[in-house]
């Protein structure tokens, strides 16, 4: 009796998660579609591409073109798909679609990368007001040096 009352305890303290479904693979291929996500990883890599091209300024451009060509944007979709299992059901993974299909879906994909790209700024410039306030404070308690900047 014990036994029963602490699996209906058990149950009931998992709730629905204990019963739904595990999210399917062609769900999330379709929420990675749907989202974008897969263009934000071609847009990153558009950013990333630069950066290494200066640290080889002397790779001639036929490099970089074989390179780009060799970036398989499926297989970041394939490392992405079990992660996005770990966390969401077919149920979750199902009304997010749908949403992603409404107008403000669309709206919130097509608006999400600049989004991005000004939190990254917002985020940059207030990691840098801390870390002058904590300067300040360092400098105020004499726990460093005034002559830091």
């Amino acid at each position: 009796m014990k036994k029963i009352i602490s699996m209906i305890v058990l149950m009931f303290l998992c709730g629905t998660t204990l019963f739904a479904s595990p999210a399917k693979e062609e769900s999330v291929r379709e929420l990675i579609e749907l989202s974008g996500s897969k263009n934000i990883g071609k847009m990153f890599m558009n950013q990333l591409l630069p950066n290494l091209k200066r640290l080889a300024p002397d790779a001639p451009e036929e490099f970089w073109d074989k390179m780009t060509k060799e970036i398989d944007m499926d297989k970041m979709v394939e490392l992405t798909i079990p992660i996005y299992q770990k966390y969401l059901n077919e149920e979750d993974i199902q009304a997010i679609n749908e949403f992603y299909k409404t107008e403000a879906g669309q709206k919130l994909i097509k608006q999400t990368p600049q989004i991005m790209q000004e939190s990254m700024i917002a985020g940059q410039q207030w990691g840098r007001e801390i870390a002058q306030k904590i300067v300040k404070e360092l400098k105020e308690k004499e726990y460093i040096k005034q002559n830091m900047k």
